[in-house]
Parts: structure tokens; C-alpha cells; sequence
């Protein structure tokens, strides 16, 4: 069972940069004829620089709110929204949070996981003592300082409370071998569809070639004539290379398109944020021109060396 000795030990280890104690439950939210069910979390006053979060407006919680089991409270902008649907300012305003009044004195960034749920950020003593009515924690969150190795910290944290605890009644959970694992997963995803993108593009060169094949064998007599009349090989190179150069621009700027279609309805059906960085579609356009340059370059050479008597006798 972890406790706040525990946090406090923890905090005093010199490659800590920041600890937070952390205690959960459900509650639901009144304020006049407006009720939702929302988690409530008791945290620390490092709570947010643990977890990173930035204060939208108003004051965090600090350390005479947990001295002074304060009945004060953080909400996230889920939680604003629901309860203050007309866009009233909630700073001062008081909500009901279970059977405990409290006063909003803050509005902070969204963690970035569960987009609909609503969580309210209170004094970890608060929610032990007038929610749960519990002396210990159910975790203890602990941001490492950036010039510590993470290995060698899980390993002190591990012995410290080892040697508190007398037993391992506690398991550790290292987010950042969960965000190598990420990293990994997302690399090996980037290479697959890099691989797949790859063949698209070689498949669709492929097939740009054999229609400027066809496009040469149908049109060999009127290379011919152009080449009687004084026509240049370069002349008749550059212009089906620029028909080619043509063919996979006007293909790619179509794909763009449908492309950035697509993606803005699934944005929308899944409520997600859309972009579409214009250097992103600049590299699109670019890779589809030089495919019709790759590609192109064959059969535009094949049209050029083309004998004019032999291009005029062609049925």
C-alpha cells in the first residue's frame, strides 16, 4: 500500500524532478439542472508538471490546498463544456462534485486520452478525506529529471520503497519503455506503408509508361511527318516526355485531392483534428512529376529514334 511518506521519500531523491500522489473515484457533476458523471482525481500541486498539462486559465492547485484540504478544484475543457454550455466563465463558480461542494479555480489542457470523458482535478487530501475516506494512495506518479537515466531511476525508486515496504507490495509502470514500444510499433508501421506507397508508385509508373507506348506506336506517322518536315529527335523527346510529366502531374493532383478528401470526412466521423501541411502536398506533386519523368523517359527516347522514312511507312 502506498502512501504519502512514500511520495514524499520519493520526491526527495535527487533525480526526481517532480512526484505527485494520486488517488481516483467517480462522481457525478451537479451545477443547477446540468448533471454528468466524471472522474475525479485527487493529485498533488506537481500533478500538472507531471503530466505536462498547461493551465488555460485561472490558478492551479498548490501546496496550501493540500495542507489545507481545501475544496477546491481544476476542470478539463470537457468538463467546462458540459457544464457551462453557454459559455459562461466557470472561475469562482461553485459545482457539487458527489456530496462535496467545491470551487472551480482553474481550467487546464486535456490530457489527450478519452476525448469525451470528463475529469476534475481536486486535492489528493480533499478526495481521501471528505470522498473516499482512505489514508493511502492508489498511485504515486514520479517525472524523472531529463539528464537522469531512466533505467537507474526505476531501479532506485524500485529499492527505496523495497526497503520501506519490507516486501514488493508495488509494481512499477515505466511510460517510457511504453513509449519505446510505441515508437517501435510506429516505425515498423511508417516502413510498411512506405513499402506499400513505394510499389503504388512504381505500379503507376509502370503503367504511365505503357500509355505513352501506346500513345508512340498509334501516333509513329505522325512522328514521321514531324520529323520530315525538319522536327529535332530533342523536339520529339521533350514532347512526350513533357506529355508524360503531364499525365502524372494531373494524376497526382487528382490522388491529392481524394486523398485530403477522405482524410477530412474520416476527421470529422472520428473527431479528430485535420491538416493538411502544404509542404506535405507540395511532396506529393513533386514525387508524382518525377515518376513521369522515370517513367517517361523510355518511351519518349523510342519516339525520338524513330527513322522518318520508316515512321512514314507505318500502318
Amino acid at each position: 500500500t502506498l502512501t504519502v511518506a512514500d511520495a514524499q521519500a520519493i520526491a526527495a531523491q535527487s533525480y526526481v524532478d517532480s512526484v505527485t500522489p494520486t488517488v481516483s473515484t467517480s462522481a457525478t457533476l451537479r451545477r443547477g439542472n446540468v448533471s454528468a458523471s466524471a472522474t475525479v482525481n485527487g493529485v498533488g500541486d506537481q500533478y500538472f508538471r507531471v503530466r505536462g498539462m498547461e493551465l488555460q486559465s485561472g490558478a492551479l492547485l498548490n501546496d496550501q490546498s493540500i495542507a489545507n484540504i481545501t475544496q477546491e478544484i481544476v476542470i478539463d475543457p470537457n468538463t467546462k463544456s458540459t457544464l457551462f454550455p453557454d459559455g459562461e466563465d466557470p472561475l469562482g463558480q461553485v459545482i457539487l462534485v458527489g456530496q462535496m461542494p467545491a470551487r472551480v479555480v482553474g481550467v487546464a489542457s486535456s490530457t489527450g486520452f478519452g476525448s469525451d470523458q470528463l475529469n476534475v482535478y481536486a486535492p489528493y487530501t480533499s478526495v481521501m478525506r471528505r470522498l473516499l475516506g482512505q489514508d493511502y494512495l492508489r498511485s504515486i506518479t514520479v517525472r524523472v529529471k531529463d539528464d537522469a537515466p531512466m533505467d537507474a531511476a526505476q531501479t532506485g525508486i524500485t529499492a527505496l520503497l523495497l526497503s520501506r515496504h519490507g516486501t514488493e507490495d508495488f509494481y512499477l509502470n515505466n511510460t517510457d519503455e511504453i513509449r519505446q514500444s510505441i515508437e517501435q510499433t510506429t516505425g515498423t508501421l511508417t516502413l510498411l506503408i512506405a513499402s506499400i506507397a513505394v510499389i503504388s508508385l512504381i505500379v503507376g509508373g509502370i503503367g504511365v509508361m505503357n500509355i505513352m507506348l501506346v500513345s508512340v506506336t498509334e501516333r509513329t506517322r505522325e512522328i514521321g511527318i514531324r520529323l520530315a518536315v525538319g522536327a529535332r529527335t530533342r523536339d520529339i523527346l521533350a514532347q512526350f516526355l513533357v506529355e508524360a510529366v503531364v499525365l502524372s502531374l494531373l494524376g497526382g493532383i487528382i490522388g491529392l485531392v481524394l486523398g485530403a478528401s477522405g482524410s477530412y470526412a474520416a476527421s470529422r466521423v472520428l473527431d479528430i483534428p485535420f491538416t493538411l501541411p502544404p509542404q506535405s502536398a507540395a511532396l506529393a506533386v513533386a514525387v508524382s512529376v518525377f515518376v513521369g519523368v522515370v517513367f517517361g523517359v523510355f518511351p519518349a527516347r523510342k519516339a525520338a529514334r524513330l527513322r522518318p522514312i520508316e515512321a512514314l511507312r507505318f500502318e
